[in-house]
């Protein structure tokens, strides 16, 4: 009951976080870099939904200070999916413009990577595979276009989320 009530109170503090986040976007209009990461196997793909907004997404993350792409790709992976990886490509880079943000999102692709199960945290509500036809409802709309992207094939990409 105790780990509830504490998962609970986290998951209060990430939904006002992350409120506050926006909130110092529309004010501020910082430049972020994050990055996500499309693990695949077998036709699947592995999506996460957070506690704090709705939808299914890509695990990811924002770039810490000192950190590149590929150590934030591999620590957000570890973070959100419970996945080690082993193999990474960069797949393409965007942009997101969209409410007064100036947000750029690297894209990786793995495919060889080891899995642990996820203890229960306050960040990820779920994790979950899913064919690459058969994708759940709440898909993010970035993360749609990003699978859809991939399955259509062609030379990596950059351009708007």
């Amino acid at each position: 009951m105790l780990q509830r009530m504490w998962l609970g109170a986290g998951r209060a503090f990430r939904r006002l976080a992350w409120e506050g986040e926006r909130l110092r976007w529309r004010l501020f209009h910082p430049i972020t870099l994050g990055a996500r990461i499309i693990l695949l196997r077998d036709g699947q793909v592995l999506l996460v939904e957070h506690t704090y907004r709705a939808g299914w997404f890509l695990p990811g993350g924002g770039v810490d200070k000192g950190e590149s792409l590929e150590e934030c790709i591999r620590r957000e992976a570890e973070e959100e999916a419970g996945a080690t990886v082993r193999d990474l490509e960069l797949y393409g880079v965007y942009s997101n413009f969209a409410e007064a943000k100036s947000d750029h999102v690297a894209i990786f692709v793995s495919r060889e990577f080891d899995l642990r199960p996820l203890p229960a945290n306050n960040e990820i509500a779920r994790v979950g595979w899913f064919a690459l036809e058969a994708l759940p409802e709440g898909l993010s709309p970035g993360t749609a276009r990003r699978l859809a992207e991939l399955q259509a094939g062609g030379p990596p990409r950059a351009g708007r989320w």
